[in-house]
């Protein structure tokens, strides 16, 4: 049996064929477009595209169909609000590919990209046969995905893992959801950007500042992460602190959910130990008992940027009531 799964983003959409191993047998990437009508006639192409170069001549069940997308998605799989994608915003994702696809019938699912990246890294990934994965992405914001007994949480309204807007400072910058002190506003790649740029205004990050081009307003979180690489002082400096407020959020999770293993996703994270070495220290500073409770893990994805597509494939297999997620879990 193959799933399909396709991974909406604000740029791009990929989208994968894969066995109830993992192994991907086809793969499509194209450019999104932000309109809702437009974007289903898109996937829905895309989706026939993919089960017909993973299953040729169509004998059997069509393929399931996962679909991750970015933003607030109800049970019914509406998009219901996509700060990334205000086009679609409003779209009943499910439906319309149900319309657009009737002559083959797939079942469909349709989740939040983060959600379907944590079933992916869940099930082939980084916290593959772990029953419970806290699953973090931190790009321009931080998204997360939660898995619990080996099933995935999504909550009452299916908004579960909006981990990026916990409040860590109420008197903080203010952040695009409306409140003040998101943790994203810190440990998000544009909240190393922030820290980065106070500390070159300080004039304390020269070659940081060098490689944004000589201008302190140009610094970016890429180019401290590449000063760090580089070994240089002032960017480690920066680092310790961007990993202390990202470590403090994953504290706060593990103190929640008291997760096995929790899977880092996300640009930032191929500066490797770079940034993986200080944020494990913060957080077994920080979080409660870490001398007497078992070893949380903190693990880069394993998966790369196809971790989306292949989780929603994952999420696919479920809604056609085959096992993937959880299969091979142990606690």
């Amino acid at each position: 049996m193959i799933s399909v799964g396709l991974d909406v983003g604000g740029t791009k959409v990929l989208g994968v064929a894969v066995d109830e191993r993992g192994t991907v047998l086809a793969e499509e990437r194209r450019a999104t477009v932000d309109s809702g009508p437009a974007l289903l006639d898109d996937l829905a192409e895309l989706y026939t595209t993919l089960a017909g170069q993973a299953a040729p001549g169509g004998s059997g069940a069509p393929p399931p169909l996962g679909v991750g997308v970015p933003g607030l998605v109800d049970p019914a799989g509406t998009l219901v609000f996509a700060p990334n994608l205000p086009g679609a915003g409003g779209t009943d994702v499910r439906s319309g590919l149900a319309s657009r696809l009737s002559g083959t019938r797939p079942v469909i699912q349709v989740d939040n990209d983060a959600t379907c990246a944590a079933a992916g890294e869940s099930a082939f990934g980084a916290g593959a046969g772990r029953s419970d994965v806290l699953f973090v992405t931190v790009g321009t914001g931080i998204g997360g995905g939660i898995v619990a007994g080996g099933r995935l949480v999504r909550g009452s309204s299916n908004f579960a893992g909006e981990i990026g807007h916990i409040v860590v400072d109420a008197h903080g910058p203010p952040c695009g959801c409306g409140r003040r002190g998101c943790w994203e506003r810190y440990a998000s790649g544009s909240g190393l950007g922030r820290i980065a740029r106070d500390a070159a205004l300080a004039g304390k990050a020269s070659r940081v500042v060098a490689l944004a081009g000589g201008d302190a307003d140009s610094v970016r979180g890429e180019h401290v992460m590449r000063a760090a690489e580089e070994g240089d002082e002032e960017a480690a400096v920066i680092v310790e602190e961007f990993a202390w407020w990202l470590a403090l959020g994953l504290a706060n999770l593990a103190n929640v959910l008291d997760p096995r293993v929790v899977v880092i996703g996300g640009g930032l994270v191929r500066a490797g130990e770079v940034l993986l070495g200080p944020v494990r220290r913060s957080f077994f500073s920080q979080v409660e008992g870490a001398s007497v409770r078992p070893l949380i893990e903190i693990l880069p994805a394993a998966l790369g940027d196809r971790g989306g597509a292949v989780g929603a494939a994952v999420i696919g297999f479920d809604a056609f009531g085959i096992t993937v997620l959880g299969r091979t879990a142990i606690r």
